[in-house]
């Protein structure tokens, strides 16, 4: 590692990077894995130096660690609970990840997403309808509300709360923006919704999410409070957070490219392939972190054991060496292999219910307008998580006319 390298790598957790990463992971990622500060000194609460970890940028690498759980490890992290509330899945390993997994497999499945369809089109259209044509910021008025509003039925949340559900999503995950004390009570105030749900729950079952939660036993034992709160958090946070940002940076993708908006319009086969290539193109999800179980060694770089990790799945799907002209927005691509879902146990648990509410996000709003432009207003990406790559509002005019 030389010093021009990691002094540029101690800027990845800034605003500015976080608004506009690429041309960082082109700098970087050749010397990495890399070690950066991957949270400033005072970003958790009696920590008082900066926190370091290892960036792994390299597609070979991240792919590598994304499939190798016992060395790369979800549920070891020193931190957990100590910057946010611990969340179910994501931050555990097997046995218990693979018996928890099973507890929501089902919800998930292809034959429960096309029942919710004809509900998604419905809802797509009333946000549509509401949002009438002309220069619009998509972002509060469709790419938020639809995806809130799947995560909360599933759930069984009352649909018009999703305005605080999203307050505490978006405040879960800035934990390098936002100050530990205010975190503190947004997740306090989270898990407090969430308790009285699953109370109201066990007094009167529903068909939904909860329901399945405090009804559920692995191993023969209830879960207890703790769990079924990792296990809503990570389904609001999870199941909002990347579909927002896939239905933004989609739409800012194809308003900058009238002629693809076109041909859309004519062939809807293509509609799964832009969906694919934002996904690797403008990743939703940007980086998860990862702990190291052994002493380790990636790119002839060696790695301790109890290392924090960094998996940066948005320079992993800009990797030239896996996806020749990573920086150019192409439907020709073999693009099975990208990592925006993530990789082996952790894959996505919702990535079925994403492509699917883009696709119908998608065709429905190529049904309606013929034409799509960016906005007079300027677009101005998100610059306070660590975590996802999006808008934070994106002007688009809608021509409901040629």
């Amino acid at each position: 590692m030389t010093t021009l390298p990691i002094a540029h790598a101690d800027r990845l957790s800034s605003p500015e990077v976080i608004a506009n990463p690429y041309p960082y992971y082109r700098e970087l990622r050749d010397h990495s894995p890399l070690n950066y500060i991957f949270l400033p000194a005072g970003t958790v609460a009696g920590i008082e130096e900066p926190i370091r970890a290892w960036a792994l940028m390299k597609y070979q690498d991240v792919y590598g660690a994304l499939r190798d759980h016992d060395t790369f490890a979800s549920g070891r992290n020193p931190l957990a609970g100590k910057i946010a509330p611990k969340l179910a899945l994501i931050q555990d390993d097997p046995p218990r990840h693979t018996r928890f997994r099973r507890l929501v497999n089902r919800t998930f499945t292809q034959k429960r997403i096309d029942e919710l369809t004809p509900w998604i089109q419905a809802v797509t259209m009333e946000l549509l309808d509401e949002m009438g044509s002309g220069e619009i910021d998509v972002i509060p008025s469709f790419a938020i509300p639809l995806p809130v509003k799947v995560i909360a039925r599933l759930l069984g949340i009352p649909g018009e709360d999703y305005f605080t559900l999203k307050r505490w999503s978006d405040a879960f995950l800035a934990f390098s923006s936002m100050a530990p004390e205010d975190r503190a009570v947004s997740n306090k105030e989270m898990a407090s919704y969430f308790g009285r749900m699953a109370v109201a729950r066990r007094k009167h079952g529903a068909e939904d999410l909860i329901t399945a939660l405090v009804e559920a036993e692995v191993d023969g034992e209830s879960l207890d409070d703790a769990e079924i709160l990792g296990f809503c958090m990570l389904l609001l946070i999870a199941g909002n957070e990347t579909t927002t940002n896939l239905l933004g940076n989609m739409l800012g993708i194809l308003a900058d490219r009238p002629e693809l908006w076109k041909q859309l319009r004519e062939d809807r086969s293509l509609v799964d392939a832009v969906i694919d290539e934002t996904l690797r193109f403008e990743s939703p999800i940007q980086r998860l972190p990862r702990n190291t179980t052994r002493d380790t060694e990636l790119s002839g770089i060696k790695l301790p054991a109890g290392s924090t990790i960094s998996v940066y799945y948005g320079a992993a799907n800009r990797d030239p060496l896996e996806f020749p002209h990573p920086d150019e927005f192409r439907l020709d691509r073999g693009l099975h292999n990208h990592v925006a879902f993530g990789a082996g146990i952790h894959y996505c648990l919702g990535a079925p219910l994403a492509r699917a509410e883009a696709s119908i996000a998608l065709n429905t709003l190529l049904d309606r307008f013929p034409r799509l432009e960016r906005g007079s207003a300027p677009a101005v990406r998100q610059s306070t998580s660590l975590v996802v790559f999006g808008y934070q509002q994106l002007p688009l005019i809608f021509s409901a006319a040629n």
